[in-house]
């Protein structure tokens, strides 16, 4: 894979995750934040090639773009990033947490938050989600990870390109269906926070099972 993935929100638990996992697998990666200079010492950090950059640099450099900031972020980065993506694939990874009743589901009035992203963006981007059910420390850690990813989209070609950066970041990834199904990965995120907290476990994750039986 010789084009360049872009992480806009780079510098945070999630996109410093991924991008990490995506430049030890051999992608050349750019990350972005609000503060470039905040970027390029991420990427410092983060070594195997890792460029920074801001948010409006890192998603015109990016070939894919992969959203990974908040909720409450979401909005006003897809603003900075816009005019930088416009025939470009975005996965975003959005979850609609609504601090501190993160544990409880808060879907917005458009269904979810790909669904969003997908309106503010516009028809000239084609948007993908993934990514909602993996822990940031999981992503960080070498090795395998031992769940799955729902990958969501409408477009199934570009859908498949989604699921294949993610198998390329060593994970599991799995067709979900059109965007409006991100809706059920966006909900079982605070569903797993429950989990975590009711069964005082670290990082509980998804697994499909019946794939692969006979």
């Amino acid at each position: 894979m010789s084009e360049m993935i872009a992480v806009v929100g780079g510098t945070g638990a999630l996109g410093s995750a991924i991008a990490s996992r995506l430049a030890r697998a051999g992608a050349s990666v750019v990350i972005g934040s609000r503060s470039a200079d905040r970027s390029r010492e991420k990427a410092v950090d983060l070594g195997n090639g890792v460029i920074g950059a801001s948010n409006a640099d890192a998603a015109r450099a990016g070939s894919i773009v992969i959203l990974a900031v908040p909720f409450a972020a979401q909005s006003d980065t897809i603003a900075e990033i816009k005019e930088h993506v416009q025939g470009k694939i975005v996965i975003d990874t959005t979850v609609p947490l609504a601090p501190p009743k993160v544990a409880r589901v808060s879907l917005p009035p458009e269904g979810s938050a790909a669904v969003r992203a997908q309106a503010l963006l516009g028809e000239g981007v084609t948007v993908v989600s993934a990514l909602h059910n993996v822990a940031a420390a999981k992503l960080a850690a070498d090795g395998p990870v031992a769940c799955d990813v729902l990958v969501f989209g409408d477009n199934a070609e570009a859908r498949g390109q989604a699921v294949e950066l993610v198998a390329r970041m060593g994970l599991n990834a799995l067709h979900g269906g059109s965007l409006a199904n991100s809706a059920a990965a966006e909900a079982m995120t605070s569903v797993l926070i429950f989990l975590n907290r009711t069964y005082k476990v670290g990082h509980a994750g998804l697994l499909v099972t019946g794939l692969n039986a006979e």
